[in-house]
């Protein structure tokens, strides 16, 4: 596995929502991939439909990946129940499917959870009212916790945060303001900024933009496959 300068080349993109039917294939990207990095990172909706048929897929279209693959689930690997069986055909294919854990490559540390919805700043979904709306909060709260047990748990010097929603705001730029509450939450970024991250990815706002920052700092990129990136392909490239 090659490094440039020194760095670990991080080849990162989300919501590739694989369908039943095969119509897409994604083996010759991943073969593309594997000439440009030395990781791959999915950052959730690897399935359409949530369907272990459509993860069968999606393992088949890895045996072009020569790399180690990173990744978490996102809300469309839930839709049909089946998140313990997708998640035992995509580890069984060697990803390292992260949900509040950290796995290090190459002096890496790469964290991974979810996260939940919630809102962002001073509109962030307070726990106040309907059991049903403190229910979505808890949920919120209990993603972050879960990343920050697993962030813990980093003794490298260099760390990567992978989530399907998003930390921030401004990374979700360009979806309908009045979506924004459902595709990410603040208290994601309030817990990256207790410790050295230095790049979080995320997907899920398909409209939204690549770029964006952390309170505290920290690089946040946007990489569902819709979003336009430097490299002018479906993945961003990262040098960590």
């Amino acid at each position: 596995m090659s490094k440039s300068n020194g760095k670990l080349r991080v080849a990162a993109v989300a919501d590739l929502h694989v369908k039943e039917d095969g119509s897409v294939t994604y083996r010759d990207l991943f073969k593309e991939i594997s000439d440009v990095a030395d990781v791959l990172v999915i950052a959730g909706d690897l399935t359409d439909l949530g369907k272990p048929q459509e993860a069968q897929s999606l393992a088949a279209d890895l045996k072009g990946c020569t790399l180690p693959v990173v990744a978490v689930l996102g809300n469309h690997d839930y839709q049909c129940d089946a998140v313990t069986e997708i998640s035992s055909i995509l580890i069984q294919s060697g990803v390292h499917l992260l949900d509040g854990q950290m796995v290090e490559i190459n002096g890496v540390g790469f964290v991974g959870a979810k996260g939940f919805a919630g809102g962002f700043g001073r509109h962030m979904l307070g726990s106040f009212g309907e059991p049903a709306i403190k229910a979505m909060v808890s949920e919120s709260v209990a993603e972050a916790m879960r990343l920050e047990n697993a962030l813990r748990k980093v003794n490298t010097e260099r760390a990567v945060v992978v989530l399907h929603y998003a930390p921030i705001a401004a990374t979700v730029a360009g979806e309908p303001p009045e979506i924004y509450p459902f595709l990410g939450s603040s208290r994601l970024a309030e817990t990256i900024d207790r410790f050295k991250v230095n790049a979080v990815v995320h997907g899920h706002a398909h409209r939204g933009v690549y770029e964006g920052v952390t309170p505290g700092g920290a690089p946040v990129f946007n990489v569902a496959a819709h979003i336009e990136k430097p490299t002018g392909r479906p993945y961003a490239i990262l040098e960590i």
